[in-house]
């Protein structure tokens, strides 16, 4: 006998009931949080058990468990929770909420500070030496692999990706290339070549993996990735990424010594990062000093529409007033500056590794002016006048003067023709 015989009716309104029913006790769950971790975690458990089928409350409730579990220490049973609500990216949420969740939760994983915090009061969480690069290594691992089960391609790159910047981070450069492989091949065509249609997640990949031949210091090959990413042309890339690499050709241009190029990579990097909005283009703004005063060029870089907003910035005053004293060859004054400012301009190793060029530009320029007096002096005295200008001439030559010194004697030098011209 059917239940429409006994006058039974199920309607749309009893299913509502139920989700209404549902939605109350997650947010009861929920509300316990704060004062009643068990309580909350019985609710979340109920919850689950409330849908007949997988739906968006279950999906939330086991995303409640995970940072629970997680930010107890707890993490056997993060994992535990973490592959159940995974089950559900397939067809009980929507794509995008599902990856708003994985992304919230691999952030909560790869960055927070608690797991330090719950390793020090002996809870089960592995967060030192090898133990938190296994973990690291399986929750990845748990998460792309139901990613690729659920097809979701675009959230496997950017983990995958998230997976990469974070071996970047804790210098693990060979688990890095394994990523940075994997992620090239996906996004390559049938034939094997760069796939056209995938430049923008292409620029990416080259982003990550020119900054660590940066960080080992690989020019060799730092140089041709470089130049290939320059050449993708169909990729539209966040500025940030853009920030990235000019940066990074710029560090390779100045270790080339090649202060033009880098200095122009660094305003470009700057400009990029400025309109990413990050903080990084005020670091980046003063490489971008520290170059144009190594190409002894009389453009200042705050001259600029784009740099001139941050010339006061506390961070750069201080390369401001360095270059100031530069322009003037005031020696004393920029050591001093260095000594005052160690932190913002010494605190910083990739600076500090071109404050020695710094100062024997200033150093020769004061020497080649002492010398161009000197040598007046001597021609007026007792020397022939076409001797001693060829002397002078020949000074730039000298291996004991400086190439970058060059520019700054030949002034001195036609001051002595006109001097000589006006007394003869």
């Amino acid at each position: 006998m059917s239940d429409d015989d006994y006058g039974f009716e199920y309607s749309d309104d009893d299913q509502e009931e139920e989700d209404v029913n549902i939605e109350n006790r997650y947010y009861n769950a929920k509300g316990d949080l704060a004062d009643d971790v068990e309580a909350a975690l019985a609710g979340f458990k109920e919850v689950v058990t409330m849908e007949d089928e997988k739906g968006e409350w279950g999906f939330k409730a086991y995303k409640q468990m995970v940072k629970l579990h997680f930010k107890r220490g707890k993490v056997a049973e993060m994992m535990a929770a973490y592959k159940q609500m995974l089950t559900y990216i397939k067809s009980a949420v929507t794509r995008n909420y599902s990856e708003k969740v994985i992304n919230k939760i691999l952030d909560l994983v790869s960055t927070t500070p608690s797991a330090d915090k719950a390793s020090a009061a002996g809870s089960n969480t592995p967060v030192a030496g090898g133990s938190q690069i296994e973990f690291f290594q399986s929750f990845y691992e748990t998460t792309l692999a139901a990613l690729q089960e659920a097809k979701n391609d675009r959230l496997w790159f950017k983990t995958n990706l998230k997976l990469g910047k974070l071996w970047f981070d804790r210098e693990e450069y060979t688990r890095l290339q394994r990523i940075l492989k994997e992620l090239h091949v996906s996004c390559q065509d049938a034939d094997g070549a760069d796939d056209p249609k995938k430049g923008t997640q292409l620029l990416e990949v080259y982003a990550l993996e020119i900054q660590m031949h940066t960080a080992m210091k690989n020019n060799k090959k730092l140089k041709s990735l470089y130049a290939k990413a320059l050449q993708i042309k169909s990729a539209i890339p966040h500025p940030k990424i853009m920030g990235v690499i000019r940066e990074c050709g710029g560090k390779m241009h100045m270790a080339q010594r090649e202060w033009e190029k880098a200095r122009n990579d660094f305003f470009e990097a700057f400009k990029n990062y400025d309109e990413a909005g990050v903080q990084r283009r005020v670091q980046c703004l003063k490489y971008l000093v520290l170059a144009s005063m190594l190409t002894n060029s009389d453009i200042n870089p705050f001259d600029s529409q784009e740099a001139k907003p941050y010339k006061n910035d506390v961070e750069v005053v201080a390369m401001t007033n360095l270059v100031d004293a530069y322009n003037r060859n005031e020696i004393r004054t920029f050591e001093k500056l260095l000594k005052q400012n160690s932190r913002s301009v010494m605190g910083d190793a990739f600076i500090r590794a071109y404050i020695e060029d710094l100062l024997k530009n200033i150093r020769t320029q004061v020497l080649l002016k002492v010398v161009a007096v000197w040598f007046c002096t001597t021609c007026f005295a007792s020397v022939n006048t076409d001797s001693c200008m060829c002397h002078l001439y020949m000074l730039p030559l000298s291996s004991h003067v400086s190439r970058s010194g060059h520019h700054t004697i030949y002034p001195h030098i036609n001051s002595v023709h006109c001097f000589r011209a006006q007394h003869h």
